[in-house]
């Protein structure tokens, strides 16, 4: 049976020349080849991580109406909270089985593009410790991606910080998700916690879920499930990085399944989807074409890319 591969980040981190290059080589095919890759060694403390989880299982057994004062469908749920049901996957005429909260970016190197991006919403007051955990959590994942963008940008023979430059300031997200359990409608409806879908941005990175589901559509066309453990990170690439690298990375099809009846648990998991600048042009690199790989893609800024997926997605009702 195939394996989503599993690499050490400290071989590119603290390895010698030669380890760095072996890891560049195993990251980069196994993003090539399955989309995803599981990394440990990430060194990102598990207390900001079980931090993360208790106060997002704190935020989603609130009631219904405390949790919807932060639900901002005019924004198209780019910050706070989105209410269950509200996503459907790219094409999919059935509502996602979740709901969420949506973290955006506070720190920023050029204080003028902060105000291009929707703001932060908090619930304070129902949750003090609920900003300072998640904020934490996203500064320590930011830092991380950073590292593996460098790592990206190397396996495709471009300068190192390329990727890493593009995603500064980026209008990342952090994603609290909360699958409940389900009901015996919803098993019978045909609906599934996550359809297929590809992601958005250029990489994500899932903090370990508590409960599994995940499953990967292989390049063969066959459904694999992605199992992780503590201290693990579960990284994929999106449809900014396929785009600008004409699919020489592509973007990979993926879902998380409805439990079997005997394991009707609900399921929380945190995935850092790691954006381009709103203002970054998604333009392919020259490396990514050939007579043999023509463009596929027309440039595109990427807040204008993420705005159309936003409405294709459901959560915007117009085109923006």
């Amino acid at each position: 049976m195939k394996k989503v591969p599993t690499v050490d980040i400290r071989s590119y981190t603290h390895g010698s020349i030669r380890e760095q290059a072996e890891f560049i080589s195993i990251f980069g095919k196994a993003l090539q080849e399955y989309g995803f890759v599981i990394v440990e060694g990430h060194e990102i403390n598990p207390s900001i991580i079980a931090d993360g989880y208790k106060q997002v299982q704190e935020f989603f057994s609130l009631p219904v109406n405390a949790k919807e004062k932060y639900f901002d469908k005019n924004g198209g749920g780019q910050r706070g909270y989105v209410v269950f049901g509200a996503e459907n996957a790219k094409n999919s005429k059935q509502k996602d089985l979740k709901e969420f909260w949506h973290v955006g970016r506070e720190q920023f190197e050029d204080t003028a593009i902060e105000q291009q991006y929707p703001k932060n919403a908090w619930p304070n007051a129902e949750i003090p410790q609920f900003k300072d955990s998640m904020l934490n959590l996203y500064s320590s994942l930011d830092k991380f991606s950073r590292v593996l963008l460098c790592a990206v940008a190397e396996y495709l023979h471009l300068p190192k910080f390329t990727l890493a430059d593009m995603a500064k300031d980026g209008n990342t997200i952090l994603r609290a998700l909360h699958y409940p359990p389900l009901s015996e409608e919803q098993f019978k409806s045909g609906a599934v916690r996550s359809a297929a879908h590809e992601d958005i941005n250029l990489i994500t990175i899932l903090c370990e879920a508590t409960e599994s589901g995940l499953q990967i559509l292989t390049r063969e066309g066959k459904w694999l499930d992605v199992e992780s453990s503590v201290g693990q990170m579960v990284v994929d690439a999106g449809d900014m990085l396929a785009r600008i690298t004409n699919d020489v990375i592509p973007s990979t099809t993926h879902r998380v399944i409805n439990p079997p009846n005997s394991k009707n648990l609900p399921r929380y998991s945190m995935p850092y989807f790691v954006h381009a600048a709103a203002n970054c042009e998604l333009k392919i690199f020259e490396n990514c074409l050939s007579p043999s790989r023509p463009a596929k893609y027309a440039p595109i800024l990427a807040d204008e890319f993420l705005k159309q997926r936003l409405y294709e997605l459901g959560l915007f009702d117009t085109p923006k």
